[in-house]
């Protein structure tokens, strides 16, 4: 008797189970985004201690220090969110892949040879769980890592209350200072880590956190590869045509459209149908494609002043890059 696709057990329609009601991350963050503006309201009304700065100067520097902390609040939750529909994902899988293991052995005879279809079809399982597991440990990683070198920038100090103008932010700020990247630490950071144990992707990363336009880049990639992992599209999966460096220079040139066609190599219909659907449906997504096309403009622009042939061969081969054209091709940079 052949499987029914509906049996609740096997789950094989590739849809991640939504959590019902409201998660505990999004508690925590209304709770403490709501104790953080209560504060603010007694501290800035009730007291009226008087700290704060006159003119637009200071208006802008208390929205900052009112909302800047929900944003990072609202980050962390949405962060934690995406790690529990990981975590979901690959408990999914085992199970589908033990439930089918098993009625696989039950149903056999002593004596019948193995149907190629199901081992096919348990061994596609398994890496699909391997490599959900290793997007989770990898990215949890760089998530701490990002959070790190954030919390090592000191905060804007505030003018005194008498002063007639409050101070700009124009002293040399620790990203300002720190060493430039060398092309293979860019080119080793936007490609990401290999796995959770890559010690010299790793190094490569936290440097270019410390760089504030690649960091930009970094953090933006990170999202879009997250979000396109939950789709089971993977960049190490995709074979793209590869265009000669004098394409890549026409791009980071200016020129769009036909003239740099050749930079949309990705031929895999189904992950370029299931970004295409996902930039429909998904407004989150979209901006967060749209804003990582932005990022990777200008650092490439940077990046190809000064670089060899070679180089830029090498950059257009990471990770970072192939997600560049798999969005780019679905959103009509490349026609």
């Amino acid at each position: 008797m052949a499987p029914k696709d509906t049996d609740p057990e096997l789950n094989l329609s590739g849809k991640v189970p939504q959590g019902r009601g409201v998660a505990a991350p999004e508690v925590i963050a209304a709770t403490l985004s709501g104790l953080w503006l209560a504060a603010c309201v007694v501290f800035f009304v009730v007291l009226d201690s008087g700290l704060t700065t006159q003119g637009a100067a200071g208006f802008v520097m208390t929205l900052m220090a009112v909302f800047l902390p929900v944003a990072i609040i609202w980050i962390g939750a949405s962060a934690a969110r995406s790690a529990r529909v990981m975590r979901e994902e690959t408990r999914r899988l085992q199970s589908t892949i033990d439930t089918m293991r098993q009625s696989y052995l039950t149903q056999s005879l002593p004596h019948s040879t193995h149907d190629p279809a199901v081992e096919a079809k348990i061994a596609q399982l398994e890496e699909a769980q391997k490599q959900t597991e290793q997007t989770v440990a990898m990215f949890s990683t760089t998530r701490d890592l990002v959070r790190q070198e954030v919390e090592r920038t000191p905060p804007a100090t505030q003018a005194p209350a008498d002063a007639g103008q409050g101070t700009l932010a124009l002293d040399p700020q620790p990203s300002d200072e720190a060493p430039s990247l060398d092309k293979d630490e860019l080119i080793r950071a936007l490609h990401f880590p290999e796995n959770a144990e890559d010690e010299a992707g790793f190094a490569a990363l936290r440097r270019a956190l410390r760089d504030r336009k690649v960091a930009g880049l970094v953090q933006a990639a990170q999202d879009v590869l997250t979000l396109l992992s939950q789709d089971g599209i993977y960049m190490d999966d995709l074979r793209p045509d590869r265009a000669r460096p004098d394409i890549w220079r026409r791009f980071a040139a200016g020129q769009r459209g036909r003239e740099v066609a050749a930079l949309g190599g990705i031929r895999d219909r189904s992950s370029l149908a299931l970004t295409n659907g996902r930039m429909k449906g998904d407004p989150i997504f979209r901006d967060a494609a749209h804003h990582f096309l932005r990022r990777f403009d200008e650092v490439f622009v940077a990046f190809e002043e000064d670089a060899s042939d070679e180089e830029v061969s090498r950059f257009a081969n990471t990770r970072t890059a192939r997600a560049f054209m798999l969005l780019g091709r679905v959103t009509g940079t490349f026609s």
